[in-house]
């Protein structure tokens, strides 16, 4: 049976071929929810082969069919395996001025429910992709990424280099593929940023764990003195970058002000998280003293099935075992993965965003509400409640109030200042989004009318 999948997309037929020709396009567009990793992509449409990897290390092999290649029309790849049909066409036509039609054909017996939600969330996907190329249009870059392969770091370079961007992933460890170079956290070597336009900097060991003395010297050091030492190259590097963009984080602000909104004029708080970004930002000043533009992006909680809190939620709250966090009432600045890419993009590409930017939804929400909406996304109850004394366990006191039950109404003022676009400012429709869940138009049959 063939299935059909059709939208419409603001974009030419040529942007909408080339977006898909470039590098990152398939991992721009693998639903999150789904178990599955991209473990190489297509170096052509016309005849190149793509692969995935599902549980179990079991591959999935999509090569491209030289005989559909059709640019910028229409590209085929099928699966190359006897056990399961799979023939994809993907077509394009013009559907008015600067406007056109994805079509996504499947011959497959796979059974239509199982790609309604997955072909929705690529064509969604698609769309804001675009939208978000359109609003920050700028001459092709050499961005040079640390953290590239983490959960950020992998969302921002596929949008970056399917909007036609060249990016250079700086590794700790020696350079294996095209497009990398080592990097030596606190000595980096003197070319490293040589011919590059902007720096990326997302490296760093992640915050989440026991608050012992071994796991915050491992959280301090990771970012202090390396992001000092990329800061003064990027600063002695004469034909390197004039943009740096550095991830920073909302625990700026401290634990919890209440119902205080904090802008990014708000006063630093206190407490551990507080003092080490503060110092993190500082690390940044040799960058800035040089004239650089630096952007610190001040992220907050970010949600993706992939990676953070979510990942650790969406297991429990799909077997109904959810529940809000102590009283529930402490406020969660989060944001989706797909909206912090876009403010990374942005802070790459405009000239007129600088200092410190407050990288959360413009919706915050309390824990209880925020589980009261994934338990509606997912058709579950929420009613078991996580006392306080089970996050203190585990992280212990400090961790718990730093991490688990921290609360910063925190509020995105530059960016709206600055009129900028959220895909999805309310909670339900990020998740929705990013769970496979939002609503998908009913696919046609072959020979049904379009």
């Amino acid at each position: 049976m063939v299935k059909v999948f059709r939208s419409v997309v603001r974009s030419a037929v040529d942007d909408v071929f080339a977006w898909h020709a470039r590098p990152g396009a398939i991992t721009r567009l693998t639903p999150p929810w789904q178990p599955v990793r991209v473990g190489a992509e297509a170096g052509s449409l016309r005849d190149g082969t793509a692969k995935l990897v599902l549980p179990g290390g079991v591959p999935w092999i999509a090569a491209h069919d030289a005989a559909g290649y059709e640019p910028p029309r229409q590209f085929v790849d099928r699966l190359a395996s006897p056990l399961l049909k799979w023939r994809h066409t993907h077509r394009f036509e013009a559907a008015g001025p600067d406007r056109t039609e994805v079509t996504d054909q499947v011959d497959t017996p796979v059974p239509e429910a199982f790609l309604r939600a997955m072909f929705a969330y690529r064509h969604r996907q698609l769309a804001a992709d675009l939208a978000a190329h359109r609003r920050y249009r700028h001459e092709p870059l050499t961005v040079a990424v640390t953290g590239a392969s983490g959960l950020v770091g992998t969302a921002l370079t596929a949008l970056l280099t399917t909007g036609g961007h060249q990016v250079v992933r700086l590794v700790r460890r020696p350079a294996a593929a095209a497009g990398e170079r080592e990097w030596r956290p606190e000595e980096p070597a003197a070319d490293l940023l040589d011919g590059v336009d902007a720096v990326v900097h997302l490296a760093g060991a992640s915050v989440a764990g026991r608050f012992d003395e071994r796991h915050r010297r491992a959280v301090r050091d990771s970012r202090i003195g390396p992001t000092r030492a990329l800061a003064a190259l990027a600063a002695r590097t004469a034909d390197g970058p004039k943009v740096f963009v550095s991830a920073s984080a909302v625990g700026y602000y401290g634990p919890d002000r209440g119902d205080e909104v904090l802008t990014e004029d708000s006063g630093r708080g206190q407490g551990f998280l507080a003092d080490v970004v503060a110092d993190w930002e500082a690390a940044t000043e040799p960058a800035l003293v040089a004239g650089h533009r630096v952007v610190l992006v001040r992220t907050g909680l970010v949600l993706s099935p992939r990676g953070g809190l979510l990942r650790l939620q969406y297991p429990l709250f799909s077997a109904g075992l959810g529940g809000p966090l102590g009283d529930g009432r402490q406020w969660m600045p989060w944001i989706g993965i797909d909206d912090l890419a876009d403010v990374y993009l942005r802070a790459v590409t405009d000239p007129g965003l600088s200092g410190a930017v407050n990288a959360v939804s413009p919706e915050p929400v309390r824990n209880a509400e925020y589980t009261r909406v994934l338990g509606k996304v997912l058709k579950r109850p929420t009613l078991l409640k996580v006392p306080a004394l089970g996050p203190r366990l585990l992280l212990g006191a400090d961790g718990a109030r730093e991490l688990a039950l921290a609360g910063q109404r925190a509020e995105p003022r530059r960016l709206l200042d600055a009129g900028h676009e959220f895909r999805h400012p309310r909670p339900a429709d990020a998740l929705a989004h990013l769970l496979g869940t939002a609503p998908a138009p009913v696919p046609t049959t072959a020979g049904d009318p379009a």
